[in-house]
């Protein structure tokens, strides 16, 4: 009973003896790695990206000419929403609005040039269907508009809805989905028709206006930027009906997670910004003065953000002082201060009144 007790004792003064050693001298614990030193580790780099950086500019598909989304000025100069979303992503990689090419593709040929490596990212009014998804191999990294297919009238015929479009010539542009969802309306409703089908929406919309058609039937944002064209706009109206739904976004090529990542984040940056009130005018004065981490982190004063893109942490600051916010954006091509005039409806911000589907993701 003697030597185990003493046993006992002993190993307790060694293991007080050890316990006051670590005491004494703690060895010093290793900081958990932030999340963008974690991303930057264990994601590998974009090769997408890195292409783009080495050729100093970004090549960005767009439409041939839409009024609103892509189109070219009297100086020659590209304008428009998706114009817009490709400066904000050369800002974001390069800091300079500037550093884009703007390759113009028709419908027909848009995934054939991103799947060719011509273009790094479709911003081409394209509707993300599963088909193009799941079935053609690319990545759809967000929805900047939210549309639907209409159809657009004479005022001289009268109408009240599509329905009494019985037997009518419908002029629709091949190598979009606009000859299918007019089908499937028709058919749907047992009312016979006779599609026009046509190589471009120009030659479409052109074709509409010879009266070669009835009536035309694409995108309502791509019929009232028809309109704005037309001999007498005011001869012409939307019919109300809304037969599918278009969401458009960016479009990249599936294999590049990291890549699929700035598109992501870049479209995200600019409507969170709208929404926590950050402007093209008060970023830079916002990023050294605000208190409110949400804005602070999305204007990289605060965080390493930009290190999970392989940007820089001024990246979404760089976007917002190219081209503005969501709202402005919008207005500027597509809204109130456009030929357009386009109400934001669902593509208003989701606690705006009334609210819409545009939602920013958090930075954090």
């Amino acid at each position: 009973m003697r030597i185990l007790t003493i046993g006992a004792l002993a190993a307790a003064l060694l293991l007080t003896a050890a316990c006051g050693r670590r005491d004494a001298n703690p060895a010093p614990e290793a900081a958990p790695p932030t999340p963008a030193a974690t991303a930057a580790t264990e994601r590998p780099d974009s090769p997408t990206l890195a292409a783009v950086k080495r050729r100093g500019r970004l090549n960005c598909g767009v439409h041939q000419g839409l009024v609103g989304f892509a189109y070219t000025d009297n100086r020659g100069q590209w304008r428009g929403f998706d114009a817009d979303f490709c400066r904000a992503m050369a800002a974001a990689i390069f800091g300079d609005a500037n550093a884009v090419r703007f390759v113009p593709l028709s419908a027909s040929d848009r995934f054939t040039a991103l799947n060719e490596g011509r273009v790094d990212v479709l911003w081409r009014n394209s509707s993300w269907t599963m088909s193009r998804d799941a079935g053609e191999g690319f990545v759809f990294a967000g929805i900047n508009y939210y549309d639907g297919q209409g159809f657009l009238v004479r005022r001289s015929l009268s109408l009240a809805s599509a329905t009494e479009l019985n037997g009518a010539r419908i002029c629709v542009q091949a190598g979009s989905t606009a000859q299918a969802n007019a089908d499937d309306f028709f058919r749907s409703r047992g009312i016979a028709y006779r599609p026009v089908v046509l190589p471009t929406e120009e030659a479409a919309r052109d074709a509409y206006g010879r009266e070669d058609c009835d009536a035309f039937s694409a995108d309502i944002s791509a019929l009232a930027a028809a309109r704005t064209v037309l001999a007498d706009s005011q001869a012409h109206t939307i019919l109300s009906d809304v037969i599918s739904k278009e969401p458009l976004g960016p479009v990249v090529k599936a294999g590049d997670e990291r890549w699929v990542s700035v598109v992501r984040w870049t479209l995200n940056a600019v409507i969170l910004a709208e929404e926590l009130g950050v402007t093209r005018e008060n970023a830079e004065a916002l990023s050294a003065n605000s208190n409110d981490p949400r804005i602070k982190r999305l204007l990289g004063a605060e965080g390493e953000y930009g290190a999970m893109l392989g940007l820089s942490d001024d990246w979404a600051k760089d976007a917002v002082l190219a081209v503005g916010n969501y709202g402005q954006i919008f207005d500027r091509n597509l809204g109130s201060q456009s030929p357009l005039d386009l109400a934001r409806g669902l593509n208003a911000q989701w606690n705006a009144r009334p609210g819409g589907l545009i939602y920013g993701l958090p930075i954090r």
